[in-house]
């Protein structure tokens, strides 16, 4: 099974949305998935014009001669396709949008219902059936995900891939400092694991390994008492 991973974090693996994932590509590995990943920042990738000719002139194949050319091939060739973010502004992060927004000629321009709405079919050579999200946020509260997860359910929508879950981390920067101050989280790592496990091997992520994952580390009260020690009043 291949299983495409984008990573729209600008900080890439040195951030904690690259950590999180490290954990979870291990899990997918582990469950034997042939795993990719692509970093969306960094990317020769322009912005879509929404001119169509990806659609029109030169069906499945985007005008624009940039580095989605590859992207575009990785996504049609995979299962699986687990993007992850940290919440920026309520959502995803602009590479990563720009780079979804790109991967329109992997659909075709014309309509067909589906569940009694109007979609896009997906072209033939686009394997995708699932997709996942992982995202890390700064908060405490988990309700901060949850735009961010109404437009990657959207998304999956569009695209004609079974939203199969969201793999959330709140105030994901707490993770290192608190198991260097002894705090017990080798269980949200092992969580971790297990959900990029559950994955590939049952094709979802158990309800009880994400809450796991997500679970409260130390009384919202010190997570704020230790935000405003990094900045103050700055």
């Amino acid at each position: 099974m291949k299983v495409l991973v984008i990573n729209g974090s600008p900080r890439k693996d040195r951030g904690h949305t690259g950590g999180i994932l490290s954990h979870f590509i291990e899990g997918m590995k582990e469950a034997k998935a042939d795993v990719d990943i692509i970093y969306s920042k960094g990317l020769d990738i322009g912005d879509c014009r929404g001119c169509f000719n990806c659609w029109t002139n030169t069906p499945g194949k985007c005008i624009q001669d940039d580095d989605m050319t590859e992207v575009l091939a990785k996504m049609a060739d995979s299962d699986i396709l687990v993007l992850a973010t940290p919440v920026y502004v309520d959502g995803m992060t602009g590479s990563l949008k720009s780079l979804l927004d790109r991967s329109i000629p992997l659909l075709h321009g014309r309509f067909e219902l589906r569940n009694d709405h109007c979609r896009h079919p997906r072209r033939a050579y686009a394997k995708a059936e699932k997709l996942a999200l992982v995202s890390v946020s700064g908060f405490t509260e988990m309700d901060n995900f949850d735009p961010l997860i109404v437009h990657v359910k959207a998304l999956s929508k569009n695209m004609g891939c079974e939203f199969v879950g969201s793999l959330l981390r709140p105030y994901a920067w707490m993770l290192d400092p608190a198991q260097e101050q002894g705090a017990h989280v080798s269980d949200i790592i092992e969580a971790i694991k297990q959900a990029g496990y559950e994955l590939v091997s049952e094709g979802t992520m158990k309800e009880e390994t994400l809450a796991a994952v997500a679970r409260e580390i130390i009384p919202r009260d010190e997570v704020i008492k230790r935000m405003q020690g990094y900045f103050g009043d700055k």
